[in-house]
């Protein structure tokens, strides 16, 4: 295939991607809270209409196709460091806290940075397949959906669903696997009419590209790891690079949630319950054991946090 008709086939199925509309449910998602934060019990379900969705397969990838406005879900509202994740591996896919070696995993903070400097989390119906290598950062996917970074100026919650628009696109190698980070901006945020591409973001929050390398370069380093590498030298690719990215992880997922790529094998085991693709062979009614025993919201106090997590780390190797 010639490179032209390479263009032409990916610019075709960037015009199929953001004009074919699907029902949206953008405005009836709520939460679902068991326990309380910061204990290995806690969970976040997302509902729609009161009942509990997947939020990794149920919750559509988008709020307004035709328009370009995408569905991210939180899991780490930005200033906090609790790593909270969508779970992969339980059914319907809560957010959950990451455990690593039985305990509950804080992101530390790293000088001048406090906590995740953005409203961090996912699109929902994406995959990093991993046994997919990209051609241009030489690593395969890391088996989880898209990353988001979102740049608006409202603090965010923990699965709450947020109607977005692309901006552009980083990519993070994290432990040899390619770790896309998606940039994009709330609609609803004041500077959104402003911000439509990447140079956008420079242009009206200039140092924010600068901070978000250096962030995921160093946030590992106070855990004994050392730094991050990125592809592309660590530029930001911009929003139709992005947009390729973002369909190769929504078509990556449609062969997941269709059994086309195996959600079991000797390396990791994904749930594909859900209630919404029929052709799915994780697809339950509602009155399914697994899902008719789902616990009722029992939300209580977040517990308390080791006044360790607040403490600074100053790291020499930055490079600025």
């Amino acid at each position: 295939m010639t490179g032209g008709s390479i263009a032409v086939r990916r610019l075709s199925q960037q015009v199929r991607l953001f004009s074919s509309s699907r029902p949206s449910m953008v405005s009836t998602f709520g939460t679902r809270l068991i326990g309380a934060p910061n204990t290995l019990e806690h969970r976040v379900f997302i509902e729609h209409n009161g009942s509990v969705v997947s939020s990794f397969h149920d919750v559509p990838l988008f709020a307004d196709q035709s328009n370009g406005i995408l569905n991210m879900i939180v899991e780490v509202p930005r200033w906090t460091n609790a790593k909270m994740e969508i779970s992969k591996e339980e059914s319907f896919n809560p957010i959950k806290q990451d455990i690593k070696k039985g305990r509950l995993r804080f992101v530390r903070n790293c000088f001048p940075h406090h906590g995740y400097i953005w409203n961090y989390g996912a699109f929902p119906q994406t995959w990093e397949d991993p046994a997919a290598l990209h051609p241009e950062t030489k690593a395969k996917g890391d088996n989880d959906p898209l990353d988001v970074c979102e740049i608006g100026e409202q603090v965010g919650y923990v699965g709450q669903v947020k109607q977005v628009k692309v901006l552009g696109i980083m990519a993070l190698l994290d432990e040899g696997e390619t770790d896309w980070k998606v940039i994009v901006v709330d609609i609803h945020d004041p500077l959104a009419s402003k911000l439509n591409d990447i140079e956008d973001v420079e242009r009206h929050l200039p140092g924010l590209i600068r901070a978000t390398n250096e962030w995921f370069r160093i946030y590992k380093i106070p855990d004994g790891k050392g730094e991050n590498a990125f592809a592309f030298s660590g530029e930001a690719k911009n929003k139709k690079y992005a947009t390729e990215i973002i369909h190769e992880c929504n078509e990556a997922w449609r062969r997941l949630i269709t059994g086309d790529s195996p959600a079991k094998t000797p390396t990791y085991e994904i749930s594909i319950r859900n209630v919404t693709n029929s052709n799915s062979p994780g697809f339950v009614t509602r009155s399914d054991p697994t899902y008719a025993n789902l616990p009722a919201d029992s939300r209580q106090p977040p517990a308390p946090i080791d006044p360790s997590i607040s403490k600074w780390f100053y790291i020499s190797s930055v490079q600025v």
